[in-house]
């Protein structure tokens, strides 16, 4: 018989804490993998510290105890960042928003136009390279901000509820291109939600976090070879995984998440 050969380890946190003062104890015993080609959410209520781990992982943060470890940073791969609010720079067109990483490396503005023209293309901005921050609605400028964190073409994204601010059908269309993207890209992504819903329509894993000290609870895998469409929002197994994910929440005594 085949031994299955499991993906690799990009990040493994062994035992995790963080304590800011004089804050006390955000996180305590925080045991997490994240493997090469993964969809992980990080669900839980507001201060159990999902965006944390987000930044540990990231390196934007240092851990007061346990280990993290990189299995990309020996070979220099991007990490992109797509944070809460889409924090572009008002004076900058979208083409320099998206420029910006790129620029920070060095690279010059005209050899920057193929990669830049590139990631707009892949959330459906081609046509929106000159226009500024203002005119854009608030869907097509959280599109900016991952065509930003895509432009290095990164092994791992990192995703700080980018999609909370916005209208149910935005959030919905941008969950589905959020997937079209993996898919296209191969890339890893960690994303941190309050949503139930959202994080059973998008996860290949669910690590369900409890609060005071933040703490992973469980890990919960929605149902697996699924192709995720209306369909699958509508089906009884999107249901019965929303229900085991809730539960999960409950028992923690951590309470609800939202929808």
């Amino acid at each position: 018989m085949l031994q299955e050969v499991k993906p690799r380890v990009l990040v493994s946190l062994r035992g995790v804490g963080k304590t800011f003062a004089p804050g006390g104890e955000a996180l305590a015993g925080v045991d997490l993998e994240v493997r090469a080609g993964e969809f992980v959410s990080l669900l839980g209520p507001s201060g159990c510290g999902k965006s944390t781990v987000l930044r540990l992982v990231a390196g934007l943060e240092t851990a007061s105890a346990g280990t993290i470890s990189r299995g990309f940073d020996d070979v220099g791969a991007a990490v992109g960042f797509v944070f809460q609010e889409p924090t572009l720079m008002p004076w900058a067109n979208v083409f320099d928003n998206v420029y910006l990483p790129l620029r920070l490396r060095g690279q010059t503005r005209a050899g920057a136009k193929t990669p830049v023209r590139e990631a707009l293309a892949l959330v459906g901005l081609s046509g929106s390279a000159e226009a500024f921050p203002r005119e854009l609605s608030g869907g097509m400028r959280m599109r900016v901000s991952i065509a930003r964190a895509l432009v290095l073409r990164p092994l791992l994204l990192l995703m700080d509820e980018p999609f909370a601010a916005l209208d149910e059908m935005t959030r919905s269309r941008l969950n589905d291109d959020l997937l079209r993207l993996q898919a296209e890209l191969g890339a890893t992504v960690v994303f941190v939600t309050h949503s139930v819903f959202e994080s059973v329509y998008l996860s290949s894993r669910i690590a369900v976090m409890g609060a005071n000290p933040g703490r992973i609870i469980a890990e919960i895998e929605p149902a697996g070879g699924v192709e995720r469409d209306e369909r699958f929002r509508l089906s009884a197994a999107y249901a019965r995984c929303c229900e085991k994910v809730s539960a999960a929440l409950r028992g923690s005594g951590a309470g609800e998440a939202s929808i």
